[in-house]
């Protein structure tokens, strides 16, 4: 019986547990009311932080509740051009501004937005890491749906009541600069969690991983394995559709959609 892989013990958490202790709190929008689905609410950048083990900044955006005498606070994704003192109008009626956030619904095509909600009212789940947005591409009003563009370049149909902020997430251009050193890549995973450096599975003893052991540090077996095999076992490539490189027909439809993107 073989040893317990790193894969397994990923699960159980310890020492693999993310880094949260200096984190400055959970990124959403506000929380969708009365006054954001008729009209709009103001809100003004007290700051912009940084977060640790986030590549985009944050903005604090202060408003005054529209229903109770106190201030409220948000932790927003950055959106690229924001800055302190700003004004930020949430609401069905705010202006197409970047930094704003409205339903998409009242976006014209083309528009492009982050901080992207795919059910209403969840606070924004969609383009939050830097240089993140995606592209609204098609409204159909009579359906309550809106064809939009994600950021990996795939095409997703929601409901156009969800809200988006305009603009695109500053940072942009982060992975440009290469690490150069390991110590970099060192601080940047300290920041987020117990995930550097990768060992690899073939220069492992067979006790340690299913592709560990032999002569010449090679795998031996097929790396795609069956997505209902035991945990010790599911390693490599898990329940994989397909493998290998794209040929034929498939390699110049490929070509043709990402000349389409491109566009």
């Amino acid at each position: 019986m073989g040893r317990v892989i790193r894969g397994q013990r990923k699960g159980h958490g310890s020492i693999f547990k993310s880094h949260t202790k200096h984190r400055k709190g959970a990124v959403s929008l506000r929380t969708l009311d009365y006054a954001e689905r008729n009209g709009y609410v103001k809100g003004v950048i007290k700051e912009i932080i940084h977060d640790p083990g986030r590549g985009a900044p944050l903005a604090v955006v202060q408003f005054r509740s529209p229903y109770s005498y106190k201030v409220e606070k948000k932790l927003f994704a950055c959106a690229e051009g924001m800055y302190t003192g700003q004004f930020v109008y949430c609401g069905k009626k705010a202006q197409l501004v970047v930094g704003n956030v409205l339903p998409v619904s009242e976006m014209p095509e083309g528009t492009v937005v982050c901080n992207l909600e795919h059910r209403q009212g969840n606070g924004g789940t969609i383009a939050r890491a830097s240089g993140d947005y995606c592209t609204i591409m098609t409204q159909d009003a009579d359906a309550g749906k809106t064809r939009i563009k994600m950021p990996s370049g795939a095409r997703k149909t929601i409901s156009n009541k969800c809200r988006a902020m305009v603009g695109l997430i500053a940072g942009g251009g982060r992975i440009d600069k290469p690490m150069l050193k390991a110590g970099t890549a060192f601080h940047k995973y300290k920041a987020k969690r117990n995930e550097w450096p990768i060992v690899r599975g073939v220069c492992m003893n067979p006790v340690e991983h299913p592709f560990g052991g032999g002569n010449h540090q090679h795998i031996g077996k097929p790396s795609t394995v069956r997505g209902d095999k035991a945990h010790g076992r599911k390693v490599g490539l898990i329940a994989a559709r397909r493998t290998g490189r794209l040929r034929g027909g498939k390699a110049t439809q490929a070509l043709a959609e990402k000349a389409k993107e491109k566009k």
